[in-house]
Formats: structure tokens, sequence, C-alpha cells
């Protein structure tokens, strides 16, 4: 699908002059930095300088103190304490911190991930008698649990306390929990409202650490876990989710938890620098794929473990699953493209529902993201058995998908999520009508602009910018991720020198110049595009980002293109 470009000239040029000054950087950073709101020294300063201290106080939660003394009380009275987390990685990183944490302080805690396969998502009844069988007084759960109305009414009644610790966005009724600490509860009062389900199990952490009078710089050591959820998660990396982020990555690059070692020689990385995409595209499918497909209880054992024998074993057992994942995955994608090629005219379809019998429930929210990056709308992947559906729905911007869901609620046996991604189940014979009111709705919120894919570009500017100075600053404002993106740049009549080649899986490799400096460039997966480029001419613009590439132990910059013409 071809992309809009849409270069970003909000900005005037005394604008960025007068911040340039201030901050003694470059006009292009100047730009990049007010195209993200940030416009005066102070908010500079905290944007490049913000630390642990400078995280809310997490007693702002509204009931955080109510769920601390309970938690206290917990562990003096030697009760069994669960925690019960989702089967993805922020699931998993949540019920890990807190496994962990809860030992340290003497708990007698134990855990729970529910099969996903079996239970699907959230706290179940399964789980619930579990607990019981267990002994368990106290269940908390991490990552779920905000919409288990009829799950905490059951536990409840069988004498188990519940706390929910969760960042999905509650329904009309919250559940009849002892404690509830969620950032998008009305009544939170929390300035920040987009932490991950890691980064409220985190808050939690820090709030017992402080009642117990634990040294808050003990509590760094778990922001590596932190930092694999709210990546995974794609969570917004501003306010306090980057700073989390940036001193997790701190942490995840200089790390000693065995499990997190493995994990990285596994997946070929263990000696490169982890950033965000590191941990989206690397480490966090591998934490995934066990939940997708089975047990993700192993993904707990791997981060949490002391054993390196053990460690080794699982991740090896990760890599495996992953690779399954990926060729299910692919089956899967390669069918629902040919669902959309013969029954949906993609000029009249502004939502996509698709259905199959075969479908594993594991990977259609993954499928689900890939049909939404082929053809820009949002999409809704359900897999069938036994007369229900099991279904991902994933959005684009400017269409909230768990607002749309909420108006089809009569047709759906359940839902949840975010803005831009959700899980639902419902009906067969439902399914249909879903299909309509949802474009129905689609219809109704989005315009055609809307659905072509835009390239936002920060600064238009020429190669002989690029330089070691404008480098270092680019890496000054990382974490990169949602809200904070990669600066995008636009590059104008290069001069191709010599004859670009594809390498690897389609993958596009050149070099330019323009005013006699020659740079290296290449375009992933942009190999269908190499007729477009006429070597020798002095023709081609490109948008891309600059990035260092390390290669036979030397570091080189290079253009990492998004588009080209």
């Amino acid at each position: 699908m071809e992309l809009q470009w849409v270069l970003q000239q909000n900005n005037n040029s005394n604008e960025i002059s007068q911040l340039a000054n201030q901050l003694h950087v470059p006009d292009i950073i100047a730009n990049i930095l007010l195209n993200k709101g940030i416009d005066s020294l102070d908010k500079a300063k905290y944007f490049f300088r913000a630390s642990f201290e400078d995280l809310h106080d997490p007693y702002e939660f509204h009931q955080m103190e109510k769920a601390v003394n309970r938690i206290v009380c917990a562990v003096q009275n030697r009760e069994k304490v669960l925690i019960y987390g989702d089967y993805d990685v922020d699931g998993i990183t949540s019920v890990s911190l807190l496994y962990m944490f809860f030992q340290s302080i003497g708990c007698d805690v134990t855990f729970y991930i529910p099969n996903r396969l079996v239970e699907g998502y959230g706290i179940s009844d399964t789980g619930i008698q579990d607990a019981y069988q267990k002994g368990v007084t106290l269940l908390i759960s991490v990552d779920c649990g905000i919409t288990a109305i009829d799950e905490v009414n059951a536990a409840n009644e069988l004498g188990i306390d519940i706390i929910i610790s969760d960042h999905h966005e509650p329904g009309a009724q919250l559940p009849s929990a002892y404690a509830i600490i969620n950032p998008k509860c009305d009544e939170a009062n929390y300035p920040f409202h987009e932490l991950a389900g890691v980064g409220v199990a985190y808050k939690l952490l820090q709030a017992i650490s402080r009642h117990l009078k634990i040294d808050e710089q003990e509590t760094l050591g778990y922001l590596d876990l932190v930092a694999i959820g709210s990546a995974a998660d794609i969570v917004p990396l501003v306010d306090e989710n980057r700073i989390l982020m940036r001193e997790g990555l701190r942490l995840i690059n200089d790390t000693n938890r065995i499990g997190l070692q493995a994990l990285m020689e596994t997946a070929g990385i263990q000696n490169k620098q982890i950033g965000t995409g590191q941990i989206v595209f690397m480490l966090a499918p591998r934490i995934n794929a066990v939940g997708r497909l089975g047990n993700a209880e192993r993904a707990v054992r791997l981060l949490t473990t002391t054993n390196e024998t053990q460690a080794r074993n699982i991740a090896k057992i990760l890599e495996s699953e992953n690779r399954t994942r990926k060729n299910i995955d692919e089956t899967t994608f390669k069918e629902a493209l040919e669902m959309v090629e013969s029954h949906y005219d993609i000029h009249e379809n502004k939502a996509l529902v698709l259905d199959s019998e075969g479908w594993h429930s594991g990977v259609i929210g993954i499928v689900a993201s890939r049909i939404v990056e082929k053809y820009y709308r949002p999409t809704v992947m359900i897999t069938i058995e036994d007369g229900v559906g099991k279904g991902s729905a994933r959005s684009i911007s400017g269409f909230d998908i768990y607002s749309a869901l909420s108006k089809c609620a009569d047709l759906l046996l359940g839902f949840g999520g975010h803005k831009y991604a959700a899980g639902l189940t419902i009906d067969k014979d439902k399914i249909d009508a879903l299909r309509e009111r949802l474009n129905e709705i689609a219809n109704d919120e989005l315009n055609d602009d809307q659905l072509i894919p835009k390239l936002y570009i920060d600064d238009e500017i020429e190669l002989t910018a690029i330089d070691s100075k404008l480098m270092t600053l680019l890496k000054m404002m990382a974490p990169y991720g949602p809200q904070n993106m990669r600066p995008v740049f636009l590059s104008r009549n290069l001069q191709v020198i010599g004859s670009p080649y594809i390498v690897g899986k389609n993958h596009l490799k050149f070099k330019v110049r323009q005013n006699g400096k020659v740079i290296d460039a290449i375009g992933f997966n942009l190999g269908d595009k190499l007729y477009r480029i006429s070597p020798g001419e002095q023709n081609l613009d490109i948008v891309y980002i600059i990035e260092e590439n390390e290669y036979m132990g030397r570091t080189t910059l290079q253009l990492r293109v998004k588009d080209l013409r």
C-alpha cells in the first residue's frame, strides 16, 4: 500500500532558532523536539534528564494504601498468596516481578497463568478453583482482572480476597475486589494513565517497599522486567514509561539475570546493544510463544530461575516454540490474505472481520496486525471452535477498536482491551452481524483520507547534516517507541552510486550521494521498489531514519529507508 508522505511543518523559524539557542543544539534537533511538544528549556530538561526520582508517588493510586496494608498483613500472618497473570509478555513479566519480590520479603507465594487455549484471557473459574485448592487467601491479579465481575464474586464466596492490578479499560461495572489498582479507573486520580500492566505491578512493588522501609534503590533491580513488558505491550514511551524504559534498558544491557542471558543467547543478540526494537522483535516473540501455544508458566520459570542449566533448557524450548509459532503465523496469514482477496472489496469495506474454524487462537492477534499493515483497515480475526468464536482485534490511527466493540456489546459474549488492540468472544451465528455492525461504525467514523497510511516526516535535510554530533543527540532522545518515535527525515534529489541489490528476504541495499557525501542505505522489505531506482541519476527522494550499523566489529552510519520515490 502506498504511503502518504506528511512533512510536519508546524514550527516557524523563530521558534526553532530560539529553542536551538537555549539548548545549544542544531536547528534540526530543536525542530524535532518542537514536533514532540517540547517547547521550553524545562520540558527539554525533563525529557533528557528525568530519572527514577521523578516517578510519581505510588500512593496517588486511590486504593494503593488499602492494597498494601492487606498484602503486608498476609505476609505477616504467613497467608498463602497467589500472583495471577496474563499469558502475554506484559503478564509474564508482571508475574515474574511480583513473584520474586514477594519471595524476597518472606511471603508464602505462588503464581498462576491460565492456559490460553483452554481458559482464555483473564481470571478464570479454573484459576479460582486452583487457588482455593492450594489454600490461597489473597490473590493478586496482574495485567488482567478489571472486567472479571463473576470470577471475583466467586472468589469472595470462597474466602479469597482479590487485589486487582491492571491497566486495561474498565467496564461500566467494577468487580467487587478488595482493592483495585488501575490508572484508567475514574477514581484512581493517578497522574499518568498509560502504564503497562508490568508498570502498574511495579508501582505496587514500590508502594510495598516504601511501607516496609526497603531502600527504593533495591527495587531498581526489577526494572529490566518492567522494560521488557512495557516495550512488548507497545505503551507510549512518555512520562513514567520513558523513565522506566530507560532505566530498564541499562539493566538489560548489563544483565546478570541468568534467564535473560540465556534468552538473548538463543536469540543471537547476547553481544549486541539492546533497545526497544530488540525487545519487540527478538525477545518478546520468544517469551510470547509458550503462552500462545500452551503453558506460559515456563517463561516465568525462565525469568526467575537462578539455575543456569534450567535457564538454557527453557530458552531452547522457547526458541523451538517460536519457530513453530512463526510457521503457524505464516499459514494463517496466507489463508487470511486469500479470504480478503476473494471475499472483500477493500474499497467498500472500512473494517475487516475474518473467521475460520481452523485458526490457532494463539496467533490470530499477530496475523490481525499483519493484515492491518497490508490493507490499513481495522481488523478482527476470529477462530471458531464448538460454535464459539475467539477473536483478536487490531486497529489503525483514529479508530478506537475498544469503543467500537462496546457499541457491539449486544452481539458479544465478552470483550476487553485497548484503543488499538482488543479481544472478544462471540457466538458463531453472530459473526455476520458483527461484521455488518463494525463496518457501519467504521463508515461513520473514518473518512477516505484516514484509510491512507501516513508516513510522518520530522524534517527535510541534506546528507551533509548527518554527522557525529547529530547522531549523539539522536541517541540521547532514546528510548524510542509510541509517542516518542525515532525521528524521520526526508532528503531529495540523491544520486545512487553503483548498482542497488537485494539482500536477505527482499531487503534493498544501495549507496546514495549528495554534495559529495556518500552514505549506505537499506530498505527492509522494499525489494519490490528496486524498479524506482536509476543508478547514476540524481533524482531519488528517500524518507529514512538514521542508525548505526555494527558489522565485523566496525560501526558505521546508515540510512534505514522507510519509503522512496
